[in-house]
């Protein structure tokens, strides 16, 4: 393949990490490489390997359409900005304005399980950019990622230290995934893309509970983990009371929520088939991450 790639997001984690695996796994040439950031100046270190380092802001769509022009296929990963003011929903449909004014042929989304029905509080700005992509009549690849198991350092560390774990997820179950072995799948799947749109459920290789993951850590740290059961109120209110920004709080719950629903317990092979390695067990993840999560 010599189609041009573009990755936006460069100097963030995701993003980082696809450039590393398709340079380094996928044998990409640098000069088919394009990646942007607002903040150029932190890739230095790509510029001299030889990829093409662009500004990219997604809340100036003539200045993205000038940074797409060329690429052939762009990556547009997903921003943070939950600020429940519609910011991130109009970022990404600038993004796939400009990728279609520059003259893209393909765009590729990181999305989330379920978009259409998940209970994520920010799963309709997935769903809404999902539907804006197809609308381009372009050839896209939707990569609808699963719980890191990175996510598990917002809740664990604080856990671990009191000896309970607060949710109101029931007896729903995650299919928690290496941030990089998702990185690796979506760099095998830019560098080898299929002949026609395709979507990608991206999952780890089993679901579990909040009490099946508390045994695990419990195996490995040595300390005991109980789980606490309560309502999405009664997380909330938690939340508050220990001193949680408001404005995150739904979100926070959003997430117990959409687990005790069933909307993270998807279990696929498309990582693994994308990457052709075995996927990094939440065992391990936690055998590896031992200290840090307070183990």
């Amino acid at each position: 393949m010599s189609d041009t790639i573009f990755i936006t997001g460069a100097s963030g984690k995701l993003g980082r990490a696809v450039i590393d695996h398709l340079l380094a796994d996928q044998n990409v040439s640098p000069a088919r490489l394009i990646v942007g950031s607002r903040s150029p100046d932190k890739l230095s270190d790509l510029v001299e390997k030889g990829v093409t380092v662009r500004k990219a802001d997604f809340d100036d769509t003539d200045g993205l359409s000038e940074a797409f022009a060329g690429a052939d296929t762009v990556l547009i990963v997903s921003t943070d900005a939950l600020d429940g003011a519609g910011t991130r929903l109009r970022q990404h449909r600038n993004a796939v304005a400009a990728a279609k004014a520059g003259g893209v042929k393909r765009i590729a989304y990181t999305s989330l399980p379920r978009p259409d029905s998940s209970k994520v509080s920010f799963a309709p700005d997935h769903l809404q950019t999902e539907e804006a992509i197809k609308a381009t009549g372009l050839l896209y690849l939707l990569f609808r990622n699963c719980w890191y198991q990175e996510n598990l350092f917002m809740s664990l560390p604080t856990a671990l230290a009191s000896g309970q774990w607060y949710t109101s997820a029931g007896d729903g179950k995650t299919s928690f995934v290496a941030r990089d072995d998702i990185a690796a799948a979506i760099a095998a799947a830019l560098a080898n893309p299929p002949a026609a749109s395709k979507t990608y459920t991206m999952t780890g290789t089993e679901a579990l509970d909040h009490k099946a993951v508390a045994e695990l850590v419990a195996s490995v740290t040595g300390k005991p983990l109980e789980v606490v059961n309560l309502t999405d109120e009664q997380l909330a209110g938690g939340m508050k009371a220990a001193g949680v920004p408001e404005p995150i709080i739904p979100t926070l719950v959003s997430f117990d929520a959409a687990t005790r629903a069933g909307d993270l317990s998807d279990v696929t092979t498309d990582v693994e088939d994308l990457s052709g390695r075995t996927s990094k067990s939440l065992k391990t993840f936690i055998e590896q991450n031992k200290a840090a999560l307070g183990g």
